[in-house]
């Protein structure tokens, strides 16, 4: 088959592009055919006559792809034909075939909603990394952010997502959900993902972001009192809670003082790692509005998107163990 024109300046280009080296570091570290695995025994079949379903190694590169850019159903169709970058990872070739269209990657997405699929591809990755040794278990830092949702009631239902509420931070009020997450503290990868209510305060899931083996808890004022509850008295690890803002403001200027001023900036030096996959997640692949309604799509989709958001992170050692093991 005749390659056409862009597809010869494509290949003979020599510089790549951000999206090139993106995509194919993605694809380097990607564990596939363990995630291909969890998904081939709900994925359809095809026995009988028709048309065969599209392989699941490819919809599931496409259901990446769609995530990593913050792409709608329609949108990481039109950008299959639109980039040679994607359309390359996805593994399409338009001279042989067309592209899945938006309605074929909405049934795979519901499959993977309707089995807990993301979240085994979340903890397939989990142990992906566990076994390259880039976790440790001794540590953990927990944290939370604000996802809007849309308050608009121009909608079928002719209301806001019942699901979602609202909350105040600051002199501000937000409508949305809140993702809740666990870090380790060594390596600054996810190991534990909550959606909740944005109102739903932080503390109370706390004990649902533990695997259970930490020493050490690291977490931000709004962590404050959590030993006291009942969830966590058995547990024997040592909280690091930051000092609430007006109690620090408060600190005299005496020796005393200035060490517990020390203490608190040693704590929040370490706390900054949990703010490099809401970073990944909210920034990189443009996740800071909600694409569905009800928290129960909206937590599969942040299962996905912290899991990549792992690899993503985790990138640069991953690769040199690749290298090395290749040589």
């Amino acid at each position: 088959m005749q390659s056409s024109f862009s597809d010869l300046e494509y290949a003979a280009k020599k510089k790549q592009t951000r999206r090139d080296r993106f995509l194919a570091e993605i694809e380097a570290v990607t564990p596939w055919t363990a995630l291909e695995a969890e998904i081939e025994p709900f994925y359809p079949k095809g026995a009988g006559r028709g048309r065969p379903p599209i392989g699941v190694g490819r919809m599931l590169r496409m259901y990446v792809a769609q995530q990593c850019f913050g792409l709608s159903d329609e949108g990481i169709e039109d950008a299959i034909y639109d980039s040679q970058a994607i359309r390359g990872f996805v593994g399409i070739d338009l001279a042989r075939e067309a592209a899945p269209d938006a309605t074929t990657l909405l049934k795979f997405r519901r499959l993977l909603e309707r089995h807990g699929l993301t979240q085994k591809i979340f903890e397939v990755i989990k142990t992906h990394l566990a076994e390259k040794g880039l976790t440790m278990r001794e540590g953990t830092i927990v944290d939370a952010t604000l996802i809007a949702a849309p308050p608009s009631t121009k909608n079928r239902a002719k209301a806001r997502d019942p699901q979602m509420h609202q909350t105040k931070k600051g002199n501000q009020w937000y409508f949305g959900m809140k993702a809740h997450i666990g870090v380790d503290a060594e390596s600054g990868l996810v190991h534990a993902v909550v959606a909740t209510a944005a109102n739903t305060s932080d503390v109370s899931q706390t004990h649902k972001l533990l695997h259970g083996e930490e020493t050490e808890v690291l977490g931000d004022a709004g962590y404050q009192g959590v030993e006291k509850r009942k969830e966590n008295r058995d547990n024997k690890a040592t909280w690091h809670v930051a000092m609430k803002r007006s109690k620090r403001k408060a600190l005299p200027a005496n020796r005393l003082g200035k060490l517990l001023e020390k203490l608190e900036r040693a704590k929040a030096s370490i706390r900054a790692k949990v703010e490099h996959p809401f970073h990944v997640v909210k920034n990189l692949f443009k996740h800071k509005k909600t694409r569905y309604r009800g928290l129960a799509k909206n937590e599969a989709q942040l299962f996905t998107l912290f899991g990549l958001a792992n690899l993503f992170l985790a990138r640069r050692p991953l690769l040199a163990l690749r290298a090395r093991g290749a040589s």
